[in-house]
């Protein structure tokens, strides 16, 4: 991955994370910082860049979409099913990163979602167990392995059905 697709990831991922509240403005802004230095420009994308610390907060909620589309990235709208699934992405990606730990992953998740969002309904089930090893037979290893298959599971990059051909019969 070149550094241009992995600073357009960040910022998607900055958007949606925002977008679900789970992030500041100011981030959001940082991110569009490290996508020009990364060598993504746009119009719209100087402008997120140039906000200050003071203007984020006012700002981005208006500059953001246009940059983003500029980029050819989504803008998921706040609170959106769509967006709460880019955000849930954005945290497995986090963890993987190892900005997080198993536990305070799903801790998140479950606290956003709770075990309404079908994508992350398992992971709101494994943050269940973790309050409950103590009475179990499970280890915090174990459930922390599954935690881990499941970030992967969400940070994997969409697939598609390969397209039918038509064979002679």
């Amino acid at each position: 991955m070149t550094s241009t697709e992995a600073a357009a990831i960040a910022l998607q991922d900055h958007a949606a994370l925002w977008g679900m509240g789970e992030i500041r403005a100011t981030d959001v802004v940082n991110a569009a910082c490290d996508a020009l230095v990364a060598g993504l420009d746009t119009p719209g994308l100087r402008m997120l860049a140039a906000c200050t610390r003071a203007e984020a907060d006012y700002d981005v909620h208006d500059l953001l979409p246009a940059a983003l589309d500029e980029l050819g990235l989504a803008f998921y709208p706040v609170g959106s099913e769509a967006g709460q699934e880019a955000a849930a992405r954005a945290l497995a990606r986090r963890m993987l990163a190892r900005e997080l730990t198993p536990r305070e992953f799903t801790f998140r998740i479950h606290q956003c979602h709770g075990h309404e969002l079908p994508l992350t309904e398992r992971l709101a089930e494994l943050d269940d167990e973790y309050d409950i090893l103590e009475y179990g037979d499970r280890t915090v290893d174990q459930v922390d392995a599954e935690v881990t298959a499941e970030a992967r599971r969400l940070a994997a990059p969409p697939t598609f059905p390969a397209e039918p051909t038509d064979s002679p019969s």
